[in-house]
């Protein structure tokens, strides 16, 4: 069936609500991420050296809104072209920087269970299971994407 025209628009327009707020989903994003897998902490330079999540680190913020960004931009992507297409110069800097941080497959299902919990939150209500559905596909798409790219450059090594 693919990803619908439906889909797309709850993708796009709770991103567009939790854009309002995207620095404390940021910080809420990333206390999940650590709540379901604190040994993640030590992944991220910028939560190293912290016993907290930084409040205000921009590095942080930029994560996030990078992770929620590309996730939208996968579910567009998803509608238009019927698969994720990820520039190939950010696709292989991803997956080698992905690759340097060990991240394997366990780590991007916390990284959805946190996105998911985040958009939940910030979407109250407004929330449903076709929302949920929407979100988890198009990360989904992009989470392999990315796998796939980890393997080639695993490959290449």
């Amino acid at each position: 069936m693919g990803f619908t025209e439906k889909q797309e628009s709850l993708v796009k327009e709770s991103w567009e609500v939790m854009k309002q707020n995207v620095s404390e989903l940021s910080l809420r994003f990333f206390t999940l991420i650590l709540d379901i897998a604190p040994s993640a902490k030590s992944m991220f330079s910028f939560l190293k050296n912290t016993d907290e999540i930084p409040q205000n680190n921009p590095k942080l913020k930029a994560h996030a809104v990078k992770v929620f960004k590309m996730t939208c931009e996968s579910a567009i992507q998803l509608r238009e072209k019927g698969k994720v297409v990820v520039a190939d110069t950010t696709l292989k800097w991803l997956g080698a920087v992905h690759l340097q941080k060990g991240v394997i497959d366990p780590h991007f299902e916390v990284v959805k269970e946190a996105l998911l919990r985040t958009v939940k939150e910030a979407m109250g209500d407004k929330w449903s299971e076709e929302m949920k559905g929407a979100w988890t596909e198009a990360y989904d798409q992009l989470a392999t994407a990315i796998k796939d790219e980890i393997k080639a450059e695993a490959a290449a090594a």
